[in-house]
């Protein structure tokens, strides 16, 4: 009986194939067919490999595929060693795949306190740089300051004006100024609470959320106001009365030159 390799060249050379057309068709590398034909086993690796090409092919061909097999299984090449390193790929934990999956872990574990890291420090650093919500009321001579709300060290104190933290005049500004009203000067007025913010050429002179009965004088050539609550906010442009400039918790913005 010929030998099993050269059994399953001449069924194929009989039907007029060649190994790149068997390939394409049992989707096997024409190397693996190659090393079967020539029983080179160890080309193709572990045995459970080897008798996965064999039934294959063997069907393919329409060759006694169990026969085949027997005929592997006995021939001098499915050594003990080859029959070993088929079990350690069935069990999936041959040595050399293990140890490399062992090598990752340690990698594996760094990346993930480095991620925990950064996520702490991230979670610190938009913690600590959120601003504080609560404005703070400054106290002017002759007027009534809210109930409660004292002023924060390092806030400069204006005539019946609440600020916000960081918040300081601008040149501009007239945090002294009488509030008389006069020619190129802007009087504001809350008769009710309202977020606010005023802006004096260019620069921003008060901002944040006051109470009722904050008043302010503005001196500059173009000064902008945007408020939160517009009924609540009145104005003194140049000695003439500016009622509200919209209803109640209707945002506007206003630029009055002077």
């Amino acid at each position: 009986m010929a030998a099993l390799g050269e059994r399953f060249r001449v069924a194929r050379e009989a039907r007029g194939l060649t190994l790149p057309e068997v390939s394409e068709q049992t989707r096997i590398r024409s190397v693996y067919l190659a090393a079967i034909e020539e029983e080179q086993w160890e080309r193709i690796g572990a045995a459970v490999y080897v008798r996965g090409f064999i039934r294959t092919y063997g069907a393919f061909l329409k060759l006694d595929v169990e026969e085949a097999l027997r005929e592997y299984a006995a021939s001098s090449s499915a050594s003990p060693t080859h029959e070993r390193n088929e079990a350690y790929e069935e069990e999936g934990d041959a040595p050399a795949p293990a140890a490399g999956k062992r090598s990752l872990t340690p990698w594996l574990w760094a990346a993930g306190a480095v991620a925990v890291l950064l996520v702490a420090y991230l979670t610190y650093s938009l913690t600590n740089s959120a601003p504080p919500s609560a404005s703070v009321a400054v106290a002017s001579p002759g007027v009534s300051a809210s109930p409660g709300v004292s002023a924060s060290p390092g806030v400069s104190a204006s005539p019946g004006v609440s600020a916000s933290p960081g918040a300081s005049p601008s040149p501009g500004a007239s945090p002294t100024a009488s509030l008389s009203p006069g020619q190129g000067t802007l009087i504001v007025r809350l008769a009710g609470t309202s977020w606010l913010r005023v802006t004096v050429d260019g620069n921003v002179s008060m901002v944040g959320t006051f109470p009722a009965g904050t008043q302010r004088a503005f001196r500059g050539k173009d000064v902008t106001v945007r408020v939160g609550n517009a009924a609540a906010v009145t104005f003194n442009v140049d000695g003439k009365n500016v009622g509200p400039l919209g209803g109640a918790g209707v945002v506007v913005e206003r630029t009055f030159t002077l």
